[in-house]
């Protein structure tokens, strides 16, 4: 017999009360407010386990001694959040991401960057994997060994927390990537399996022969082929693990309770470290059912929303980020206040590098008009590229409806991006490519993909372009830090061990100190950059307009330029044009606006009774309204 929420919170209770601890009104109001979440979704998952009550009632003993442990300045911040919940919508936000081995060296190099971080307006900052992890090729930190212990390389767990505890002094939320799908093949858990204890054993997916693995390989995708052929890698002793991704990460076994609650602990003790904000990585992949994908299962959302609630309990300053780069209608359905409240948004990543290779903004207008909207209570994080490929996520039946084949325009992009295509401007890598079927993902900065070492002019057009959508769109920008100063590729990674293999480490260079020398120099590329990108973020955050998250879409009339509309605050029009020559959008357009509109941008009127002229490459944002 199932039991009932009344039972399993009568069994939390009861042991809360063996920790002899004195009530909390804090904790107990959330925890009455959120138990009835958690008890929701864990027990449409574990229901029939003969462990899911005791296992539960731990979990929520976890929750109170972290809670316990919790510093007075988060217990405060997570009052705040409370109070603000839709904190992360303002327009004031701005995120960074850099590695820290890459970008400060160390943790204590990273702590000297704050004014910098200051003077470009950055509200969080999220630094790519700093756990422990395998010495050599841990995929770029996504193999955790620890999530208790920082690489040594690059500091200490106390250098992280107080890092923490300055950048939120300064406003600036700090953000980890929770690899929860797997660990490497070196962590504690991994190694106790390897050692037969049968506790361990079931925390991960092992089986003593091929007979299970090829029922699941028969509907499971093989995501990295250079690495391993199908799901799974066989173990020393002869046995099959699954394995995703690389073969030395290995997948966690979410049908065994323990493994959430010993995940959850995990996640509440980075939460008390002082993270705000977690990059929930690989969501779709962490249930598995023979017969089916074992992708975006059902039980991956309901465990997602579990950990959500374990945080509504004990930490609810902290918020998640999903990730998942798979079809657009999978990808929203991460993007709940219950769920993700924060998503990356692959597709309009993706489709600006599109619309500047075809010169044609019609897909992208497609997506912002069918695929921009949210949930109330959620946002974007938008960017121009991130520490991972490009891969070309847009919808085969949207590009159908404007007579693109899908797969013939991917090829196309591929070869553009790759610098194969004639008159290509760009300077990319790929990554995971076949040479028989023509796939491949897309590796390389900014810079180099948007052609600044082929033509500077056009290359800096191309590159605020694209980061004046990620400005302009609901949701947070987000800029890879480099990108700011025009940083390109790195043409010394295959000369060092561990990156050889990977050509994503193109697009992760090491941070370059004279360009950022000369950000204030406007006879530099990298200043022009530089003063244009910081211009634009000013104007974002000194405009209520660009808060929340409403978007329209707004049809030009022109296939080169990409319009929408802001309506928050009296509205915002904004213009893209992604060809090559000056477009026009004909005055009937405005024929319901204003007949006036302020260019922010340019800081001056325009009237909207005349055509109104692009220059190639060049965008404008449009206060209506304005007397």
């Amino acid at each position: 017999m199932h039991p009932s929420q009344e039972e399993a919170y009568s069994t939390a209770l009861a042991a809360l009360g063996r920790l002899d601890l004195s009530p909390d009104p804090d904790f107990d109001r959330r925890l009455a407010a959120h138990f009835p979440a958690l008890f929701t979704e864990l027990s449409a998952v574990y229901a029939d386990h003969p462990r899911f009550l005791d296992e539960l009632a731990a979990t929520i003993c976890l929750a109170r001694r972290s809670y316990d442990a919790r510093a007075a300045e988060l217990k405060a911040l997570d009052a705040a959040r409370e109070a603000d919940p839709a904190w992360f919508q303002s327009n004031r936000m701005l995120g960074g991401v850099a590695y820290v081995d890459r970008y400060a060296g160390t943790l204590q190099g990273l702590a000297a960057e704050l004014p910098y971080f200051e003077e470009l307006g950055l509200t969080y900052l999220h630094l790519m994997p700093l756990f422990r992890a395998p010495a050599e090729n841990s995929d770029g930190g996504y193999a955790v060994s620890s999530y208790r212990e920082v690489d040594p390389r690059l500091g200490t767990m106390a250098e992280l927390e107080e890092l923490a505890g300055r950048l939120r002094r300064r406003g600036i939320s700090l953000t980890l990537d929770f690899v929860f799908n797997h660990t490497s093949n070196e962590h504690e858990w991994a190694r106790r399996a390897l050692a037969g204890e049968k506790d361990y054993e079931n925390f991960y997916w092992i089986f003593p022969d091929r007979t299970l693995p090829d029922a699941y390989e028969r509907t499971t995708r093989e995501i990295f082929p250079d690495d391993h052929p199908g799901s799974f890698v066989q173990l020393p002793d002869g046995r099959w693990i699954w394995a995703t991704f690389y073969h030395f990460q290995w997948d966690l076994n979410y049908s065994n309770p323990a493994v959430f609650r010993a995940m959850g602990g995990e996640m509440l003790f980075l939460a008390n470290r002082g993270v705000e904000i977690l990059r929930m990585d690989a969501v779709a992949f962490i249930w598995k059912r023979l017969g089916t994908t074992c992708e975006s299962l059902p039980e991956a959302h309901r465990l997602l929303r579990a950990f959500n609630a374990l945080c509504r309990i004990a930490a609810p300053a902290m918020i998640f980020k999903s990730e998942a780069i798979v079809h657009p209608d999978e990808v929203v359905t991460y993007v709940d206040p219950a769920e993700c409240p924060i998503s990356y948004n692959p597709l309009m990543m993706a489709l600006g590098w599109e619309a500047l290779a075809t010169r044609d903004a019609r897909l992208l207008a497609q997506a912002v008009e069918r695929r921009e909207t949210l949930p109330p209570g959620c946002a974007w994080v938008n960017y121009v590229r991130s520490h991972d490929d490009i891969g070309w996520t847009f919808a085969d039946e949207d590009a159908a409806e404007l007579g693109i084949n899908g797969f013939d325009h991917r090829r196309f992009l591929n070869e553009f991006y790759v610098g194969r295509f004639p008159g290509s401007f760009a300077q990319g890598e790929p990554f995971q490519e076949n040479p028989r079927t023509g796939d491949c993902r897309i590796a390389g900065t900014t810079a180099s993909l948007a052609g600044l070492g082929r033509d500077e002019e056009a290359g800096i057009d191309r590159i605020l372009l694209l980061h004046s959508l990620a400005l302009a769109l609901p949701g947070i920008p987000l800029l890879y830090l480099g990108d700011e100063v025009g940083q390109r590729n790195d043409p010394t990674w295959r000369q060092r061990p561990g990156e050889a293999g990977d050509s994503r480490w193109t697009h992760r260079p090491f941070r370059p100190a004279a360009l950022y020398a000369a950000r204030h120099d406007p006879a530099t590329a990298a200043g022009r950059l530089f003063l244009a990108l910081q211009r634009l973020i000013g104007l974002r955050k000194s405009i209520a307009g660009f808060s929340g998250g409403a978007v329209r879409g707004f049809w030009t009339g022109n296939r080169h330029v990409l319009g929408f509309l802001r309506p928050e605050a009296g509205g915002i029009l904004v213009f893209a044009n992604f060809g090559d020559e000056e477009s026009l959008i004909s005055t009937h357009r405005f024929d319901a606006l204003p007949e006036d509109a302020l260019d922010l941008v340019a800081g001056q009127m325009v009237s909207l009774r005349e055509d109104l002229r692009l220059p190639p490459r060049g965008f404008v944002w449009l206060a209506l309204g304005i007397a």
